[in-house]
């Protein structure tokens, strides 16, 4: 029997295997849109109870991680909605650690990526949220245009002019930040 079938008999066992087949891509999609390590964990654990009570809504199995990531994404909206996250710096530990770390470079080669990282997602994180939200689901989760319309309710063609407005936003910011920083 598969994932779907067993969620859909309420098999807890069947939640956990999905907890621990889409929780981390969740999470990661979670924290870069909404800043901060604790409510995208709270985001994401919404997501799995929502998930868990609704999952006969699921017209297609084939589409349980478009679903899920949804769900993750009106679950990060209602969390900006309840907080403002101005103020909150991000934590890039937490991405790091996120990160598999199983590259085998040189000392000055990992920090180097480490910095190019603290400054991408430094770079995202001061994008308003319409943008982190294209640029994530786009980049990091690997959507296809259309999907990421489908899973924001947001037409196509406002996608690519988001996409492309907070391309320019970050080019503009990592330049900056080089520029500053005597790169």
């Amino acid at each position: 029997m598969n994932l779907v079938d067993r969620l859909k008999r309420k098999e807890e066992a069947a939640l956990v295997e999905l907890m621990n087949q889409y929780g981390d891509y969740l999470l990661r999609m979670a924290y870069l849109l909404i800043k901060d390590h604790q409510r995208a964990e709270e985001a994401v654990q919404d997501t799995f109870i929502s998930a868990f009570e609704k999952i006969n809504q699921l017209e297609k199995e084939e589409h349980l991680k478009s679903w899920l990531t949804t769900i993750t994404i009106n679950r990060c909206r209602q969390q900006m909605r309840k907080w403002s996250f101005k103020h909150i710096f991000p934590d890039i530990e937490t991405i790091e650690r996120t990160q598999q770390a199983d590259r085998i470079d040189s000392p000055e080669a990992d920090l180097l990526a480490v910095e190019w990282n603290e400054n991408l997602t430094a770079a995202i994180h001061a994008l308003d949220y319409k943008y982190r939200e294209v640029i994530t689901l786009f980049y990091f989760n690997e959507l296809k245009l259309a999907e990421i319309a489908v899973s924001t309710n947001i037409k196509e063609n406002t996608i690519k002019s988001r996409l492309k407005r907070a391309k320019k936003l970050l080019k503009d910011h990592l330049l900056k930040e080089g520029a500053h920083n005597g790169g």
